[in-house]
């Protein structure tokens, strides 16, 4: 929602992060959501045409960078939700290692309490493309399995009074907040990018299953970012449990606030060309800018949507 009366620049972008699974690349992430893409421009053009976002008049712009660790064939079991970074992230039209195949972070370890191992570079190339950004910050973050898991920690870690939660898990043995995070002005420490206007998680999950104490300042207090979760209802690679777990560690409500939850018919790849999950994403983001007069279509059928956790209705 536009907070001041101030003209917006007419070449003002809706930019949204886009964080790619574990074995994908920037690049091959892309290729993937071609569809997607082209969707999204559709439903944010540049103004004038119908339909184009006051706050953005310059329409849409993808980043897409590639995570900073490559991986192995021995990285990867392929199809299997112990895979070192939450399982081998096929899109279902996808081999499981390709030779650009990277990761956000590995998993260390084969019982639980493990850690993920470079999770400190991952944050770190991320931090770089929001500096990169930061006089023309992103209005989102959308993320694919790993990348989804991703997506909710770096809304996390931009959120005010976040660190301070860190910290204080830190004192517990919890993670230290990324020094790749903050933003010295000399005078005060800041992020190093203003808190994320959404979210969106695609067979995303919670790294708190992982490691609770490790890992748990970034989900407590709970991520008040509003965020959208996309479940495909037959998604063997990573379970619901870890999906649902991430749901419950955001602030309910809806619209401009709290999180929404979409399952689709489907297993563990991103919907990028079916019109009802396109159109539950396009809604989602017109609430939470507020604006109206979106795409103009409902979610069909299929495309079930829950505002609750608690009120569910989880497929077994």
């Amino acid at each position: 929602m536009t907070t001041s009366n101030h003209q917006v620049p007419a070449d003002r972008k809706l930019r949204i992060l886009m964080l790619h699974g574990f074995t994908q690349s920037g690049h091959s992430f892309e290729i993937k959501t071609k569809a997607l893409k082209k969707s999204l421009e559709k439903a944010f053009p540049t103004a004038p045409k119908p339909g184009h976002l006051k706050e953005y008049p310059g329409g849409l712009e993808l980043v897409y960078p590639t995570a900073p660790i490559r991986l192995d064939p021995d990285d990867v079991v392929p199809n299997s939700s112990s895979a070192p970074g939450a399982g081998a992230d096929v899109q279902k039209d996808g081999p499981s290692v390709q030779s650009e195949a990277y990761g956000w972070w590995r998993r260390k370890g084969d019982a639980q309490p493990y850690t993920y191992e470079g999770m400190e570079r991952g944050f770190e190339r991320i931090a770089s493309v929001l500096q990169e950004h930061s006089t023309e910050p992103f209005a989102g973050v959308i993320g694919f399995s790993q990348g989804g898991a991703a997506a909710g920690m770096v809304a996390s870690l931009l959120e005010p009074g976040r660190r301070h939660a860190f910290e204080t898990a830190q004192a517990k043995g919890g993670m230290r907040y990324p020094d790749s995070f903050v933003k010295d002005t000399g005078y005060i420490e800041e992020t190093v990018h203003p808190p994320m206007r959404f979210a969106v998680s695609y067979s995303g999950f919670s790294a708190a299953m992982a490691n609770a104490g490790l890992y748990q300042a970034f989900y407590e207090p709970k991520i008040a970012t509003p965020m959208l979760h996309v479940l495909g209802t037959v998604d063997t690679v990573v379970g619901e449990d870890r999906s649902l777990k991430l749901v419950e560690s955001c602030v309910s409500g809806s619209g401009e606030g709290g999180k929404r939850v979409v399952y689709h018919p489907g297993g563990h790849f991103l919907p990028s060309s079916q019109k009802a999950y396109v159109a539950a994403l396009v809604n989602f983001i017109r609430d939470v800018l507020g604006e109206d007069g979106g795409s103009g279509d409902a979610p069909a059928e299929g495309a079930k949507k829950e505002e609750r956790a608690e009120d569910m209705d989880v497929p077994f």
